[in-house]
């Protein structure tokens, strides 16, 4: 047992302790009683700018007692063996891993890109050349080499689990099938507009009773065969500018749904305009869960759009449990410095909520439009960030669309970089 002296026991310590502490299965309690501190035989630190003589110390920022959201002077520091973050210049690891796990930086900064997205490059992550680390986990491991070293003790803290998890984003369930009418016409024409020759050679195919370029969910089928936890996340908006998969009122379309929820679990893919819609989000909700005939509690954000805190709480009042929206579009790595999933923080109300967070290593696009990656260099980056999380622990997960792993048109060659990130899986 770890027994820890504070001023002030608050929400944001305990949720930090609790993500430092609790996976790696080291018992911790924390005081305010300097009496019990003092005649307690367990091992014990004081985290408080109080003199305490005789024992380990760790000088706190006033981040996790603060009951507010205040800018602070951010620059880099070394705590023991890793650089972290010091406020005010007071070095704080465990500031820093409250202040990257809960986004504190985004209720900050007002600077949003076209699809009002915290970009990347406005992290301090980023700008600090941690984003491709799980620098949350490194401090964390950085604080308990530093307590066994000054308290002489062996905490036996225990290594997170590693797993690989593969997830796709339904935005087009099909190039072509099942786009009749108006919207096929429309298709032609925008052949011709592009003169794409890949895309027509496929519509040819498919015209001749081929395969549509974007039915690859036999391949999604092989990999629950092989014993992968897939998840799935379907979009089903209104036909609308970013939103423009095949209808979910087409009964087509709810069978194959539902037939993938026979080994993928199935999770919404709310629609671009729901992310300012409680309307429409509601809606695309309640069609899925009435095509699965069971309730729906996991979500992905399209276009990876989150506001916080009113993306998230939005989806709690609507029940869902879990979100893997948490990664960048225009960079890979880790934007809360972790691969685990925790439970989202909402800073306005100052406490945990009941919705974890699962987030991403890497997304697609993110490796060829994004960062211009050839095939080849996309798989040295993913190796890269797999060998993070294979050393500091957590769900190596990866964001692919239907349409990305079918070797067809602008994505040929891509397949072998999905393929050899589930390869990975062997060196767990």
């Amino acid at each position: 047992m770890l027994l820890i002296f504070v001023d002030k026991i608050t929400e944001r310590l305990i949720y930090t302790l609790d993500f430092i502490f609790r996976d790696r299965k080291v018992e911790y309690e924390l005081t305010n009683d300097w009496v019990y501190f003092k005649s307690s035989d367990h091992l014990k630190f004081v985290y408080s700018d109080q003199f305490a003589e005789g024992y380990t110390q760790l000088l706190p920022s006033t981040l996790l007692f603060d009951e507010a959201i205040f800018p602070y002077a951010l620059t880099k520091a070394v705590f023991y063996r890793e650089e972290c973050l010091a406020f005010d210049k007071i070095c704080d690891p465990l500031a820093s891993v409250f202040f990257v796990l809960s986004r504190y930086e985004e209720y900050i900064i007002k600077q949003r890109d076209e699809h009002e997205r915290f970009e990347a490059r406005n992290s301090i992550q980023y700008q600090f050349g941690w984003l491709e680390k799980t620098i949350c986990e490194r401090w964390a491991e950085d604080l308990i080499a530093f307590l066994e070293k000054h308290l002489d003790a062996d905490l036996q803290a225990q290594k997170i689990p590693v797993k690989l998890i593969p997830t796709f984003d339904i935005d087009n369930t099909f190039a072509f099938q099942w786009k009749d009418g108006l919207r096929g016409m429309l298709g032609r024409y925008r052949d011709r507009l592009q003169k794409d020759r890949d895309r027509q050679e496929a519509r040819q195919v498919f015209e001749s009773g081929g395969k549509d370029p974007y039915d690859t969910f036999d391949r999604v089928r092989e990999l629950a065969a092989q014993g992968f936890e897939i998840y799935v996340f379907w979009l089903l908006g209104e036909y609308a500018t970013y939103d423009k998969n095949i209808s979910g009122s087409d009964v087509r379309h709810q069978e194959l749904i539902r037939e993938m929820s026979n080994f993928a679990h199935i999770g919404l893919h709310p629609s671009y305009r729901s992310n300012t819609s409680l309307y429409y989000l509601k809606t695309e909700h309640g069609l899925l869960e009435q095509i699965l005939k069971r309730d729906v509690k996991t979500t992905r954000q399209h276009f990876l759009k989150l506001d916080f805190p009113a993306t998230y709480n939005t989806l709690i009042s609507l029940g869902f449990t879990d979100d893997y929206t948490m990664g960048y579009a225009d960079a890979v790595g880790f934007r809360n410095g972790t691969a685990r999933s925790f439970p989202f923080f909402d800073l306005l109300k100052n406490t945990p909520a009941r919705l974890n967070l699962h987030p991403f290593a890497y997304m697609d696009a993110s490796l060829k439009n994004y960062l211009k990656l050839s095939p080849a260099d996309a798989k040295e980056k993913i190796k890269a960030l797999f060998e993070e999380v294979k050393t500091y622990g957590g769900d190596f997960v990866f964001l692919w669309h239907n349409e990305t792993i079918g070797d067809f048109g602008p994505w040929k060659e891509w397949k072998t970089v999905f393929d050899y990130t589930l390869s990975l899986k062997d060196e767990i």
